[in-house]
């Protein structure tokens, strides 16, 4: 079908958008474009990595990680170097998992407004 939707990026609401675009520069991300309000303010942010596209908007609420109803999968060429290089940055990290869906690993971590990131090793 010619008019269907041919695109996809999440967006998430984060309590702090410039935190969350620091968060997931050290995942490989990088900002494709931001949005500032005239006090300065970051409210909007679009990071792109590869083929991986999400967006951030500052939360109009408080964002409480009990009862976010989402959770990102990502993958990464190399995710044994990625859960390293992540590690030496600080960033808790599960182990690497080898579930039935996804044979070759995966691990998990949270970002800073809690949201679950599911990062599978890519075929």
């Amino acid at each position: 079908m010619d008019s269907g939707v041919n695109g996809l990026i999440p967006m998430a609401n984060v309590a702090d958008v410039e935190r969350s675009m620091h968060f997931y520069e050290q995942l490989g991300f990088d900002v494709k474009t931001n949005w500032k309000k005239d006090d300065g303010t970051m409210q909007w942010a679009h990071l792109k990595s590869s083929n991986g596209h999400i967006m951030f908007a500052r939360a109009d609420t408080a964002v409480d990680k009990r009862v976010q109803g989402v959770l990102f999968y990502m993958y990464s060429p190399n995710l044994a170097a990625l859960r390293e290089h992540l590690l030496q940055l600080g960033v808790k990290v599960s182990p690497i998992t080898y579930p039935f869906y996804m044979e070759k690993g995966e691990m998990q971590i949270e970002d800073p407004d809690g949201y679950c990131l599911l990062i599978g090793q890519a075929e």
